[in-house]
């Protein structure tokens, strides 16, 4: 059947990357994962990769990256989850085509978060910043997992 009605145009899908190590998940990954999903149509979870991490933070992650994928795509709010294997955000923007990126708020006003900004402003991304879950982090797990077997070693 045949109608006279002009159809509306659809509108654009937004289309989210939210990037992390995701190591120890945490509610704070959570969190985040849950606030990225809101704001877009499909959700793009980052997991940064083991050589990506110990390149940047100097650490390999306590789970390894196909553990930490499987888990992150278990998240019901997350539609799609890729190993992050560059450091250089624009390349992995020409991969997944995202029209959102969503970044932890500790980076916002830093020169590093107004280089991206500007990156991906020229690209037609959004930078979007969440503020961290407050006493929670993978960092503080670990810490607090390194003096549990610290000891664990001293009593043996």
């Amino acid at each position: 059947m045949h109608s006279d009605i002009p159809q509306q145009p659809l509108p654009p899908i937004r289309i989210g990357y939210a990037a992390g190590a995701f190591d120890l998940f945490h509610i704070g990954h959570l969190n985040v994962l849950r606030r990225a999903r809101e704001l877009c149509d499909h959700l793009i979870a980052g997991v940064v990769s083991d050589e990506m991490l110990e390149l940047t933070k100097g650490a390999r992650p306590v789970v390894p990256l196909e553990e930490r994928l499987e888990i992150v795509r278990s998240v019901r709010f997350v539609d799609e989850a890729v190993a992050e294997v560059v450091p250089d955000k624009l390349e992995t923007w020409r991969s997944v085509r995202f029209t959102h990126f969503f970044k932890g708020d500790d980076w916002k006003g830093t020169e590093r978060g107004l280089a991206l900004e500007r990156a991906f402003s020229a690209v037609g991304v959004e930078v979007v910043y969440f503020p961290y879950t407050d006493g929670t982090s993978s960092t503080r797990l670990r810490r607090a997992l390194d003096l549990l077997e610290a000891s664990r070693v001293a009593t043996s």
